[in-house]
């Protein structure tokens, strides 16, 4: 029996939404001062059709803000005009350099604009787990921090050895199972026993990074059991419905599945896209950090010592911080820092 709990930290330009399964982070939910409303998940918004591309039947609507989204035509849609306002449903997210996917809901009247937006981060969390309480404070803070390196690293160990490396690239998101030091005498059976573990682990993890599309599993060993090891990644793969695909084993040992794609992903808002956490999201960590070390010594004045990009990106959440600790924190760039090497000290 598994068993879901919710967290909700929210800080100093941005809170996170954890959910974990079996104590572990599932599902890691950020959302930072700035983001817009109109590109949230589930928003209802009036856009103008920017441009119809009949060949591919694809219409992009400018919602006045942000990158167009994407709407696919279908008959039933009718013949859209360039210049027409339409009222539409955010179905899935921008990711990268692609917008928004949307939902036509009927034609409408006057400039682009919000009509009713999203749901909030609360109401998010609710909806994996809706008798659970959402907590809060310290413990939020700590799970969200918890969760967040794990969706930041890319290998990960299984029980009873072995482990699995996540990496993506524009086509597809790799998933590669290796046996490592797994012990057992039998090395078929050591061999299905990781590959099961692997399924389970993958499929919460990739829900920790927020990703979706095309997946292929690199399994471990020969011989595999397929109808067994396809039940396994059906229910490991279960809570990612309606949409999951899952093709039979290929004689090359792996497993091809997709998985919807809805929200931004998560790691994506890490890392913009790069491979390692981005300025920005270094910058919130060191502000939770100066947060951390006030709160542990509410008399004591402190200074935070940066890399200079990394300073520059937290300038403006100091100044809230400030308004609420008072001018007892400093923030120094450091070019000789690393970083990702930030260090709050007593002055």
């Amino acid at each position: 029996m598994t068993e879901r709990r919710l967290y909700l930290d929210v800080g100093v330009g941005e809170s996170r939404g954890v959910v974990t399964l079996d104590g572990r982070p599932e599902r890691l939910i950020i959302e930072r001062d700035g983001d817009l409303a109109r590109q949230r998940l589930g928003a209802r918004c009036i856009g103008r059709v920017r441009r119809v591309e009949r060949a591919s039947a694809l219409a992009f609507i400018d919602l006045g803000e942000g990158p167009d989204a994407v709407l696919n035509l279908s008959p039933a849609d009718g013949r859209l005009v360039e210049g027409a306002a339409v009222e539409i449903d955010i179905r899935s997210q921008a990711r990268g350099e692609k917008g928004a996917t949307a939902r036509l809901v009927g034609p409408a009247d006057g400039s682009p604009r919000l009509v009713t937006p999203g749901p909030g981060l609360e109401d998010q969390l609710r909806a994996f787990a809706q008798t659970v309480e959402v907590r809060t404070g310290g413990v939020a803070r700590s799970m969200a921090d918890s969760a967040q390196e794990e969706a930041l690293a890319t290998v990960f160990d299984l029980p009873g050895g072995g482990s699995v490396a996540i990496e993506t690239t524009r086509a597809l998101t790799a998933v590669d199972v290796d046996l490592g030091g797994r012990q057992g005498g039998d090395a078929k059976r050591a061999a299905r026993a990781a590959n099961f573990a692997a399924l389970s682990m993958a499929a919460r993890v990739l829900r920790l990074k927020g990703l979706g599309g095309l997946i292929v599993v690199d399994l471990v060993g020969r011989g595999h059991d397929g109808p067994a090891l396809l039940s396994g990644a059906r229910g490991a793969f279960g809570p990612d419905n309606p949409g999951v695909a899952i093709a039979p084993i290929s004689r090359f040992g792996t497993i091809e599945l997709t998985v919807p794609r809805r929200a931004r992903p998560t790691i994506d808002i890490l890392t913009d896209g790069a491979a390692a956490a981005s300025d920005r999201t270094l910058a919130l960590a060191l502000i939770r950090s100066i947060e951390r070390q006030a709160a542990s010594d509410p008399g004591a004045r402190f200074e935070a010592f940066a890399a200079p990009q990394i300073a520059a990106a937290a300038q403006p959440y100091m100044e809230c911080l400030l308004g609420r600790l008072g001018a007892r924190v400093t923030l120094t760039a450091d070019p000789d820092r690393d970083r990702s090497q930030a260090e709050v000290a007593h002055r």
